[in-house]
């Protein structure tokens, strides 16, 4: 045997060279078979804790619903309507600032805990002992796109994980066949774009899945090849020629991301046409749903509550939906508030409480986080005549399920809505009780980046015990 110094054509760099590829090669055997990287399948979460809840069904309400029409009902709005604003007004986004703004729904006392809820939202006021409002939520950031980052990332730039991807990071999946990570578009993807979804720094397996409505709502899923077989042959060759090119290069997150991708389409073909063929559901789930609703967009928006359900069954991590496209608006209304308003609300109200009736009817809302809420909330006065423009400053969501109280209200806001005063959160507080739920300790749960420790809720955040059952 000729000595390795000797070799005229493998010199001590190349050594090493080869060395480190090999090393990555064989950690990409590795990753191949966990079942926790791009959710190639079931495993044990790794949790820190016991978990409270598997599951997160996170309903986006794009564009900002008001706090004060919705879920933190101010009689003082309504005996000062139409007379100017008595508290000083902090810069807003368009600058045309009219008079204090009374709601123009009622609230009405919901179940034996008596929650209040707007009129807007007589369906899921049925679930009131179910739902823990939290009305003193803040945001950093005054317009959609910085706001739906922070609310998304933690960060108010785009380029860091969502926290859908973190969920699915720290825990794995536990459906072979699907994304750990779905978001069903209904039409309407928020400010700032698919990068309320992404990876960041974390592999790019761990993205959010977007699926459309329709049997088949991924690009690029169907089979390619005639036969099964054939596509199998196909994809054997796929893995080889990119495990070869790993031989070469060394560890590539960009391809070893798509070797997993490639194995989990592959098993997607026949998963996701039987997930979206929901006509195996009965009459009266679809009604529920209102799946034969006059209005369109609660047509839309029911066939995505129905299928988030669907998915949780099959052990997806994290689902969050967006709201219905072709109502005219987000949440958003700067002006038009009652027809915005309205609008929105029958789209959602009356699938998102059959969500939560079904999950509680299977025994799945115990185990399944349900989140409601918008990246902020709006002013107690109006924006010109009949509108509200954005308000960071104190703004409500709602929880159900997954390990939290039901039937209560945490956190104040001032007699008009308009600044958080009790039990102040932030987004980061949030994600925190968030990753909680799911048995993560969110300080514990980081990725070295940057030459330092990155995390989901950054340097801050706290747990919010006093809202956990």
């Amino acid at each position: 045997m000729i000595p390795l110094h000797t070799h005229p054509s493998f010199t001590r760099r190349e050594l090493l060279t080869r060395a480190a590829n090999g090393f990555g090669a064989t950690a990409l055997a590795g990753l191949v078979h966990d079942p926790t990287y791009g959710f190639s399948g079931a495993g044990e979460p790794r949790t820190h804790h016991p978990p409270r809840a598997k599951n997160v069904i996170f309903l986006y309400m794009d564009g900002g619903p008001s706090q004060v029409d919705t879920f933190d009902p101010k009689p003082r709005l309504t005996a000062e309507n139409g007379e100017p604003f008595k508290m000083a007004i902090q810069p807003t986004q368009f600058d045309n600032n009219g008079a204090t703004l009374g709601s123009p729904w009622k609230f009405r006392h919901y179940g034996e805990s008596g929650l209040p809820v707007s009129d807007l939202f007589p369906h899921v006021g049925e679930c009131a002992d179910d739902l823990c409002v939290i009305r003193s939520m803040t945001s950093s950031f005054p317009e959609h796109t910085g706001a739906n980052y922070f609310l998304h990332t933690g960060h108010g730039l785009q380029g860091r994980p969502s926290m859908g991807a973190w969920a699915t990071y720290g825990l794995g999946s536990e459906s072979r066949d699907l994304p750990g990570f779905v978001v069903l578009n209904g039409g309407l993807i928020p400010p700032g774009g698919l990068e309320c979804f992404g990876s960041g720094f974390l592999p790019a397996a761990y993205q959010g899945s977007v699926f459309k409505s329709g049997i088949m709502p991924v690009a690029n899923v169907s089979p390619s090849e005639p036969t099964s077989a054939a596509q199998r042959r196909k994809l054997d060759l796929m893995r080889q020629l990119d495990g070869a090119l790993l031989d070469r290069i060394g560890p590539q997150d960009a391809v070893e991301s798509a070797i997993a991708n490639y194995e989990l389409a592959f098993r997607m073909q026949t998963a996701v046409p039987e997930l979206m063929d929901i006509s195996q559901e009965s009459k009266a789930t679809h009604d529920a749903y209102g799946l034969s609703h006059d209005w369109a967009g609660t047509r839309t928006f029911g066939n995505l509550c129905l299928v988030a359900r669907r998915l949780v069954e099959r052990g997806v991590r994290f689902v969050q939906l967006t709201c219905p496209g072709g109502n005219g608006d987000r949440w958003d209304q700067h002006s038009n508030l009652v027809d915005g308003h309205t609008k929105n609300a029958v789209s959602v109200d009356q699938p998102i409480a059959a969500l939560l009736k079904d999950l509680k009817s299977r025994g799945l809302l115990s185990e399944t986080l349900v989140v409601w809420m918008g990246e902020f909330g709006r002013t107690p006065f109006a924006q010109g005549s009949d509108g509200r423009d954005h308000n960071p400053f104190g703004f409500s969501l709602w929880m159900a399920g997954g390990g939290v109280k039901g039937g209560i209200t945490f956190g104040a806001t001032d007699e008009y809505g308009y600044y958080a005063i009790e039990n102040r959160l932030e987004i980061h507080d949030l994600h925190a009780t968030m990753l909680h739920l799911l048995g993560i300790d969110h300080t514990r749960l980081t990725v070295r980046h940057s030459a330092r420790d990155m995390r989901l809720t950054d340097v801050h955040g706290h747990v919010v015990h006093d809202i956990l059952a």
